[in-house]
This record gives structure tokens, C-alpha cells and sequence, in this order.
């Protein structure tokens, strides 16, 4: 089944038939809900999906469209004009759109698995399985966890160890203001 823009407004549907055929909500394609997709993929533990899905819309891997696209290719675009539009495949409302903000926490809190949360600052990564590991360094409330991620294994399996010491669970408790935080975890 293939479904047209709305060509002229409709009081009874509203905002959605004021756009131009194939911009925005009226048959433009969202770009918001690709990052949903890599959280849910990291939800149920499927790294090699979440990251593959973050590869594919990855600006600079678009870049062999970009005279398509019209887009920086540093730049998530809100949209991309669907198939009724005058300019099929430009990149529309790059500078203002949450999708950027959305890959920053599906990238970040979802694949690399650093999450704030109430009571500490959650490890839980779910990376690719050609991954060995990762480093990074998190600022969180006043402390700095120098977080070190290392595969052994084609799991999602997490032992956390805090400055040498292993905890239960996948969150870190709250350090001190100033402290230094060393973290490892191993991936199985």
C-alpha cells in the first residue's frame, strides 16, 4: 500500500495537511526515531544492530549522497524530504533538530552504556561484537570515572571493578566531589 501527501489542508486532520507534500509529518521521512531504534537494539542486547543502524545514518557516512542531501555532512537533519516533495532527498532543519540530541544518547548511555542515573553512574555497554573494547572518561556529579571497557567473549555479560574491586551490578556508586574513579568492565 503506498500513501500520498495530503495536497491541501484538511481542517479535520489539521497540522499535519499545512505542510508542503512531503515535508515533514505530511510523507517526509523523520529522522527522530533512528536513534530509537539503536536504544531498543541495545535494550535487547543486539549491539551489532544498534551500531550498524548508527553507521547508516551517520552523516559522514552519507557523504556519497551529499549533492542529494544538501546537508553538512557533520549534520543530523530533523528530516529528509519524502518522495512527493519538489527536492526528494534534501536534508531539511539540520542546526535545529533533536536528532542530534537523541544519537548523543543512544550513542553514549545506549551502545557505549555510561548512564547517569539516581543512584550512581551505570556501566552498561552492548557494543559490537568485533569490538575489543573502549575507553572514556565521564564527568558526573563532581567526580571523574575513567571507564575502561574490554571484551572477552560475544556476550553482554558485565563485571564491573572500581578501582580494583569488583561490585554486584551494573551501577557505580556515587564518588566523592574531586575523586577520580577507575572502572573496568568486562564484557562477556
Amino acid at each position: 500500500m503506498q500513501v500520498a501527501a495530503f495536497s491541501q489542508y484538511y481542517l479535520h486532520i489539521g497540522e499535519i495537511s499545512s505542510y508542503p507534500p512531503g515535508y515533514k509529518e505530511n510523507a517526509g521521512i523523520f529522522c527522530h526515531t533512528n536513534p530509537w531504534i539503536m536504544i531498543a537494539e541495545s535494550i535487547v542486547g543486539r549491539g551489532d544492530k544498534a551500531y550498524d543502524y548508527y553507521k547508516r545514518i551517520n552523516p559522514s557516512a552519507r557523504e556519497e549522497i551529499s549533492d542529494l542531501h544538501k546537508c553538512e555532512p557533520y549534520v543530523y537533519a530533523q528530516m529528509i524530504a519524502g518522495k512527493d516533495a519538489a527536492t526528494h532527498g534534501e536534508a531539511k532543519n539540520s542546526w535545529l533538530s533533536g536528532t542530534a540530541a537523541w544519537n548523543y544518547v543512544a550513542i553514549t548511555q545506549s551502545i557505549l552504556g555510561i548512564q547517569p542515573t539516581l543512584d550512581g553512574l551505570q556501566v552498561k555497554p552492548v557494543i559490537p561484537t568485533a569490538w575489543n573494547g573502549f575507553t572514556a572518561t565521564r564527568q558526573f556529579r563532581g567526580a571523574t570515572y575513567n571507564i575502561t571497557v574490554e571484551r572477552h567473549g560475544t556476550g553482554n555479560n558485565i563485571t564491573l571493578k572500581v578501582d580494583g574491586k569488583r561490585i554486584d551490578g551494573n551501577i557505580i556508586p556515587i564518588a566523592l566531589k574531586g575523586a577520580t574513579v577507575k572502572v573496568t568492565a568486562l564484557v562477556k
